[in-house]
């Protein structure tokens, strides 16, 4: 069984879509588990009346307090009853065949303990990937940062992990900051995992005006500790140089961010050349998100 996975924060009008993408699926193998991160509109009523309509899949709600979508997730590993963990946020949906995709394309590979999960594409529509997979090839068995600079595919994956592999490697919980990267634990697991990528899109993603995509880089701003770990972290992985370089520059960026009192991990001293690159960036961003609310 899958456990779908959504994560939501005031977005009650956005659910239905969702649901009845869900209700549409042609397996019903899976519970739909919802984490509300302290929503304050009526996203519990909405749930409410999904479960009126007696779907043929378990519907669970969890209400927390606000901490982030990164928070949401963790909570939602530990509660979760599905093998497979698969986040579909509030804001997109998934075709009909999405969850029988999965599950057949996971049959093969369950048993072996090198893959932590396997994933398909996101797209626009079911005919249209996001990024540059449209000629990617037809399974690629690699882990995530590998997909990405050995094989050169770009754009938002639909990962669906091992519930148990969610669960050994979290997301950090940082105390005064509500987001963490999610590349940061995807690029964990894949120190320790593989997945297997298939090319078919199980996933449409819809990105909103008031969403985390449009204004990350203030939201990265208010959470220089996890954002500066990001890229320390990335930093010391095997990828080419000129990602290396990337990740030095913005962990400077954001690392001017640090308030008194918090610390991040330190870039070794050969790197402080990119300091002054990404001080300038800094103060570009500061500049440039000064309107834009907390």
């Amino acid at each position: 069984m899958i456990t779908v996975f959504t994560p939501t924060y005031n977005r009650a009008r956005l659910l239905p879509r969702l649901f009845d993408s869900l209700v549409a699926q042609t397996s019903h193998d899976f519970e739909w588990l919802i984490i509300d991160d302290g929503s304050v509109d009526n996203t519990k009523a909405v749930v409410e009346h999904f479960r009126t309509q007696s779907p043929s899949f378990p519907i669970r709600y969890i209400r927390q307090e606000n901490g982030g979508k990164h928070r949401a997730i963790n909570r939602g590993a530990k509660e979760a009853q599905g093998e497979l963990f698969f986040i579909v946020d509030s804001d997109d949906y998934l075709p009909a065949a999405s969850i029988e995709t999965i599950l057949a394309q996971w049959e093969p590979i369950k048993d072996d303990p090198r893959f932590g999960g396997l994933s398909g594409y996101m797209g626009s529509d079911e005919a249209h990937f996001l990024g540059n997979g449209d000629n990617a090839p037809a399974q690629i068995d690699c882990n995530a940062l590998d997909l990405r600079y050995k094989y050169h595919i770009q754009g938002d994956m639909a990962e669906v992990f091992r519930t148990e592999v969610m669960r050994e490697v979290p997301f950090p919980e940082i105390e005064g900051e509500r987001f963490c990267p999610e590349a940061l634990t995807w690029n964990r697991i894949a120190q320790k995992y593989i997945l297997r990528y298939f090319h078919k899109v199980v996933y449409i993603a819809e990105y909103q005006a008031d969403g985390l995509t449009d204004t990350i880089v203030k939201i990265r701003m208010n959470s220089p500790v996890a954002s500066t770990t990001h890229y320390y972290e990335l930093n010391g992985y095997r990828v080419p140089m000129a990602q290396k370089v990337k990740a030095a520059i913005n962990y400077w960026r954001f690392h001017a961010c640090l308030r008194q009192g918090t610390t991040a991990p330190r870039l070794p001293a050969a790197w402080l050349w990119t300091a002054p690159i990404g001080y300038l960036m800094h103060l570009h961003d500061k500049h440039c998100n000064k309107h834009i609310p907390n």
